[in-house]
């Protein structure tokens, strides 16, 4: 049986910060090739992603839309992360 929309997106929060290095020091994220500013981007999916987490606890319900346009933004981040080294291939 599918989650309904609140529980997927909740779902899909908790897999890009388990996968995503947040918590990373900042000397750690800003070393080596720079194919664009990592730490830039960790900080605006963070902002994403806080951002849902406080209107899913006010209620709002999200759309396939938006699940869909949050999975993406976090495809690319991750892209770019592996592409500066941060994550393995």
């Amino acid at each position: 049986m599918k989650p309904d929309a609140p529980t997927a997106m909740r779902q899909l929060i908790a897999q890009i910060r388990e996968t995503l290095p947040f918590d990373a020091p900042q000397a750690q994220v800003c070393q080596g090739p720079c194919e664009g500013c990592s730490m830039k981007l960790l900080d605006y999916l963070d902002s994403e992603l806080s951002g849902w987490e406080q209107r899913l606890d006010q209620g709002e319900r999200p759309g396939l839309a938006e699940l869909s346009q949050l999975a993406r933004t976090a495809r690319r981040v991750h892209r770019v992360l592996q592409k500066n080294g941060l994550l393995d291939g």
